[in-house]
């Protein structure tokens, strides 16, 4: 299964940095009995690992070389591949330049590399159907891609709604090689009019669709802001110091699953 990481945003949120987003350092790991800094997006890479990931797509812009020469060829017991997207034209058009390496019959699973989430293997929950995302409580859905249910079954996605009728947020999704090649090509059918992959989703569940939604995530933090970073930096403290539910506000974290040490270039320490 692949794995696919959006890493060609700006990241203006957060400006200004002399490095990509992707690789802020937020906590640390061992490396030979060394603390060392931790790049945000090693977080999700260890999930879609978790997750059952083998191979990982980083989409980057042409300004973004200094993720490839952070990570290399691999990351842990995952390969990496890097494909460009000239331009940030949004989640779907990132999504769906990884069908350049993506194969016809393999799935994907996609997070966002600046957001750090608990419990760490909650995308073993996601089934293996075309379409299912994991789900999160967050206090102020209205920042978020909200996701109104009927049971598990996806009825709508209200993408940065003021007035979001669920607390529900995605974290991460996953498709089935059909569910991929479905929703690809609705997007081309739309003139790739879809920035935001929620939009992209209401139009394929309205022609039929079937989006799944599991309430398996606990905490969710976006760390693409000044106040989410020091959220996270907080809750990596806290989980770091042994405390099981680590008090946040979108929610109290699962225990973490411990992930093996890795240095920079993947490889395990």
């Amino acid at each position: 299964m692949w794995g696919i990481v959006p890493a060609a945003g700006r990241g203006s949120r957060i400006q200004p940095l002399a490095f990509s987003k992707e690789l802020l350092p937020v906590g640390s790991r061992g490396d030979d009995g060394t603390a060392r800094p931790c790049a945000v997006s090693e977080y999700l890479l260890e999930r879609l690992i978790m997750g059952g990931a083998d191979k990982i797509c980083f989409v980057i812009s042409p300004g973004k070389s200094d993720i490839l020469e952070y990570f290399g060829d691999h990351y842990g017991s995952a390969q990496l591949a890097y494909v460009v997207q000239p331009e940030p034209l949004g989640l779907c058009d990132a999504v769906f330049r990884a069908s350049t390496v993506v194969g016809r019959d393999e799935d994907v699973t996609v997070g966002l590399p600046d957001t750090v989430w608990f419990p760490a293997a909650a995308l073993r929950a996601l089934p293996g159907a075309d379409l299912s995302f994991l789900l999160f409580p967050v206090e102020h859905p209205e920042f978020f891609d909200a996701v109104v249910l009927d049971g598990d079954r996806v009825t709508e996605i209200q993408v940065k709604q003021g007035s979001a009728s669920s607390k529900w947020i995605w974290g991460a999704f996953r498709m089935s090689a059909r569910g991929f090649r479905e929703l690809q090509a609705l997007w081309n059918e739309r003139d790739r009019c879809d920035e935001y992959f929620g939009t992209l989703v209401n139009a394929y569940l309205a022609a039929g669709g079937r989006g799944t939604g599991v309430k398996a995530g606990e905490s969710y933090v976006d760390v693409g802001t000044i106040d989410g970073y020091r959220t996270a930096m907080a809750l990596l403290a806290e989980t770091s110091a042994g405390n099981g539910r680590a008090r946040l506000r979108a929610g109290a974290s699962a225990e973490a699953t411990p992930a093996a040490p890795m240095t920079n270039n993947g490889v395990i320490a």
